[in-house]
């Protein structure tokens, strides 16, 4: 799907950053269309009338090689609007003839404080609260402005931390206002868009619902689609979209890996077959697929798998009707970043994920993912508008590999078994306690060492399950849940005393970054 024949947006020239998604989820918030282009893009792109403004992503490379990412120089001359973030403002101080610096002495990770030098339309109300803080994450400065440009701000170590040439209308920022650390980082897109750039507020997620369904009818026709339905919110989604779009030339396939949570295969199923009328065909591979990860310890390898072996699934069944060209996937923006660049850029591949990076190479099907460039929020909320049960539409993130990336190591049947009891237990105590819409992904793992325990006047030797629950707006960022102590006693002692093969529970206590919120 593309949004591309939206007359008015503002682009986002991605350099490789892992946040550069985040650029386009802060300038939808404000209600406005964001499009995230690579290099290559710009010598495409004939007709500039729509575009209403221009970001600059951060990324890993350095223009103080001799060698770097840029963009025509011609762009600056069309008048339009331009803003650089990190790597970005470096870039057009070094093309507009300003000095940059490698300082690793000096370099900012982290969170920085920041001072206002002079006025400017891209600082309204930014610096409204005492100590305003920003996130650094840079190691090049800028240490001699360009001339035509002006300092806005300045941090202890970093004299150029917002620039502005206003006759050409080009500024720059060494900080992230995308991320949530930055304080009041959306208020210098608010004023970007809207004093800066001049855009009206158009871009509305529900809006997108009869576009996307247009689409659909557009590039089937009269096809059918096969779709893969899991029950978790991107899936559904997906799957009533299509619906409302096709309806009978939809059908919809649940395959039973082995791999899902407790009940809830068969509590999804009930629910597309008897509530949504969905035609729902089920498949047991369970068998096949703890065959196929028989011994296989390596993550990747489990992803690829598991992808190869899901899409063989549908290719197989497919066959069995006349007229299916299409395969449907619930895959989201942050599945995109994390897999490989959506836009063709040096961002880094961090892994695979089932939706995208475990498909093979060729397919005899071809994918319709309508949702590919929305975060979770967003679908969501398009989920509230298809009628999608509240249940199934706030409903956890949920892995397409299922309980096998969160089983460390070698997958068994008895290793499932004791995970799905296990994570059971955790949830339904989140739910009870009414902790479970706090968080924004919890689950139950199990770690690949058994320790030593005592039960009774009986040694055990069993395994550790690892209890992770993280907070965040988009999945792009996370931090852990901060449990009151009295709930982690319980759920510890439910779990070890409830489910055999567990003696011992650890709760994880780490960030997104620098950790991912799945373990593999």
């Amino acid at each position: 799907m593309s949004f591309q024949n939206l007359k008015e947006k503002i682009i986002i020239i991605d350099f490789g950053s892992q946040v550069t998604k985040l650029i386009a989820r802060r300038i939808r918030d404000l209600g406005v269309f964001s499009e995230i282009l690579t290099i290559n893009d710009l010598y495409k792109i004939k007709d500039y009338n729509g575009i209403k403004g221009i970001i600059l992503s951060g990324g890993p490379s350095t223009v103080t090689k001799k060698r770097y990412p840029s963009i025509p120089k011609e762009i600056f001359l069309k008048k339009i609007p331009i803003l650089g973030i990190c790597y970005g403002l470096q870039l057009i101080a070094k093309l507009f003839g300003g000095s940059i610096k490698s300082l690793k002495k000096k370099r900012e990770f982290g969170r920085a404080f920041i001072f206002k030098k002079n006025q400017s339309l891209l600082i309204k109300n930014f610096f409204n609260i005492k100590n305003q803080s920003v996130w650094m994450s840079h190691q090049d400065a800028v240490i001699k402005l360009p001339k035509g440009f002006k300092t806005i701000a300045s941090t202890k170590d970093s004299r150029f931390t917002i620039i502005e040439n206003t006759q050409s209308k080009i500024y720059g920022m060494q900080f992230h206002p995308e991320v949530t650390h930055t304080v009041n980082g959306k208020e210098i897109f608010r004023n970007f868009l809207f004093s800066i750039c001049k855009i009206k507020k158009k871009w509305h997620v529900i809006s997108e619902k009869s576009r996307l369904i247009n689409e659909i009818k557009k590039n089937v026709k009269n096809n059918k689609v096969i779709c893969a339905l899991s029950g978790g919110v991107d899936s559904s989604v997906v799957a009533l979209l299509i619906n409302k779009a096709i309806r009978k030339k939809l059908i919809c396939i649940m395959v039973d890996t082995g791999l899902m949570r407790k009940n809830e295969f068969k509590y999804s199923y009930n629910i597309f077959k008897k509530k949504y009328k969905l035609n729902v065909r089920l498949i047991n591979a369970s068998k096949i697929y703890f065959k196929k990860l028989k011994n296989i310890h390596d993550p990747e390898k489990k992803r690829k798998i598991i992808g190869n072996l899901f899409i063989k699934i549908f290719e197989k069944e497919s066959k069995r009707f006349k007229g299916i060209k299409y395969l449907a996937q619930g895959t989201l923006y942050p599945d995109v970043i994390e897999s490989r660049s959506a836009t063709g850029s040096q961002s880094s591949k961090i892994k695979s994920h089932h939706n995208v990076g475990g498909l093979p190479k060729k397919m005899n099907l071809k994918l319709i993912e309508p949702l590919k460039e929305f975060f979770k929020d967003e679908v969501r909320i398009l989920g509230k508008s298809l009628g999608l049960i509240d249940s199934i539409r706030n409903k956890h993130p949920f892995p397409g590999p299922g309980l096998a990336i969160r089983i460390i190591g070698q997958i068994t049947p008895q290793k499932i078994k004791i995970l799905q009891e296990a994570d059971h237990i955790y949830i339904n105590e989140l739910i009870k306690h009414k902790l479970y819409h706090k968080i924004w992904q919890a689950y139950a793992a199990l770690l690949p060492m058994k320790t030593v325990g005592v039960m009774g006047d009986s040694r055990t030797y069993e395994y550790t399950c690892l209890l992770r629950a993280v907070v965040s707006e988009d999945g792009m960022t996370a931090d852990y849940f901060n449990f009151p102590k009295d709930f982690l006693d319980k759920i510890s002692n439910k779990i070890v005393n409830g489910v055999p093969g567990i003696n011992r529970v650890v709760y994880d206590i780490t960030s997104k970054p620098p950790s991912t919120i799945e373990l593999e």
